[in-house]
């Protein structure tokens, strides 16, 4: 838990922003002689108001203690994997592996996260996960499509459970920015004056979950600003070649200006930002040609007006590992 003034500062600044845009939303609803396709400002008001709970939720998360943090983020993973399963078709034979994976696997990798067990929660699923579903699959005696539901249950646990919980688990790192670390490594032994940890790790997170909604946001502006080429029509016919690079770019920019608030300096928080908002930009396309798949719009409907949680959360899934490998790569000490 932390609150210092620049957390406050920076919670301060991205609940305004939040705040203009609902005005400029409900003001743009009430102006159908504006020109504006009244679709498009419908779905940028559903947006505004996905993107409230889900910084509403992380920013509270910022005044709590570390583990109420994990606790969160472990109902949402929970959630999205409810919702992920629910959309695929399941046999009879496979209800016995999704118990495991829902009273097992899944409380147990934020257990981990939460007791700041790297080398369990990074091996858990992606190892011993996989194994047993596979093998537990196999002892069910139903051999019918064996590689689709094993795939399929594998699937959803690596993306909405182990890739989501990399997210938390940054609060458990000892960052320091790159200078610190060349003068960490420097210093001789017995050194009693050395640098302190970053030890804004919640603020740090909040900055990441930000940086990724507004890539997404920038994405879709540009992409219905200068979008011509869309990339896949058949998985969707809104995320274009200009908006991905254009929104990007713009995410860049955002997470350097942003650079006081994390232990990067300005070039190195605009690549991360740029690389984290590719990520998220892959996680939307990913998840959007699984709906196709199964023929819905919506994974769900818990989000009143914008689908289910995974559906807010899906660039999350995939930019989460990404932000959390490279920070522990770069700015921790090994």
């Amino acid at each position: 838990m932390i609150s210092d003034p620049i957390t406050w500062i920076f919670v301060a600044g991205v609940l305004l922003l939040l705040g203009a845009a609902t005005t400029v939303g409900h003001f743009l609803k009430g102006q159908p002689e504006s020109g504006l396709n009244p679709a498009m400002v419908q779905t940028f008001n559903r947006r505004i108001r996905a993107w409230w709970l889900l910084c509403s939720l992380v920013a509270a998360a910022l005044f709590l203690p570390q583990s109420a943090t994990v606790v969160l983020f472990g109902l949402l993973a929970f959630w999205a994997l409810r919702e992920f399963i629910t959309l695929t078709p399941t046999r009879l034979s496979d209800h016995r592996t999704l118990f495991w994976v829902f009273i097992l696997f899944t409380p147990l990798q934020f257990v981990l996260v939460g007791l700041g067990k790297y080398d369990l929660y990074s091996t858990l699923i992606p190892v011993y996960g996989l194994l047993f579903v596979t093998a537990r699959v196999a002892f069910s005696g139903d051999p019918k499509r064996f590689l689709e539901r094993t795939a399929k249950i594998q699937a959803g646990l690596v993306l909405c459970i182990y890739c989501l919980s990399l997210a938390p688990a940054l609060l458990y790192l000892n960052i320091y920015s790159t200078a610190d670390i060349r003068l960490l490594r420097e210093l001789p032994p017995g050194t009693d004056l050395v640098p302190q940890p970053y030890g804004k790790n919640p603020l740090l997170l909040f900055y990441f979950v930000f940086v990724v909604q507004m890539g997404d946001a920038l994405q879709y502006l540009w992409g219905k600003i200068l979008g011509r080429r869309v990339i896949a029509p058949a998985v969707s016919t809104t995320r274009t070649w200009e908006g991905m690079l254009a929104g990007s770019g713009s995410t860049a920019l955002l997470g350097a200006a942003l650079y006081w608030a994390t232990p990067f300096n300005e070039w190195q928080a605009g690549c991360i930002s740029l690389v984290i908002a590719l990520a998220g930009f892959a996680g939307g396309m990913a998840m959007s040609a699984i709906k196709r798949d199964r023929g819905v719009q919506d994974y769900g409907t818990l989000v009143v007006g914008h689908g289910g949680v995974l559906d807010r959360i899906d660039s999350l899934c995939f930019a989460a590992p990404v932000f959390f490998l490279l920070t522990k790569t770069f700015f921790t000490l090994p």
